[in-house]
């Protein structure tokens, strides 16, 4: 129980900010918010993008439009009509 209790104690005081002699300006400050913002931005599209459109396709299906096989059959039957007319 010491044991947990001193590396709690040490954890808090290594996690304490020391002082810093810095200055951040506006302009510096609005970059670093903008690109983080940037790149929530783009976790969250790469997640939409990868892992949710596949899933709503495989929950609900594709609705209104064509099968692989549909479209398959179609182009064949054109691929068939062209060739008859240049025959």
């Amino acid at each position: 129980m010491k044991q947990k209790l001193y590396l709690l104690a040490a954890m808090l005081f290594v996690s304490l900010p020391g002082v810093a002699s810095a200055y951040v300006g506006p302009g510096a400050g609005l970059s670093a918010i903008g690109s983080l913002l940037a790149l929530l931005l783009a976790i969250v599209v790469a997640f939409v993008g990868f892992f949710w459109y596949p899933i709503k396709r495989l929950i609900g299906g594709k609705k209104g439009g064509a099968t692989i096989e549909e479209d398959t059959i179609e182009v064949e039957q054109d691929a068939v009509a062209v060739k008859e007319k240049s025959e």
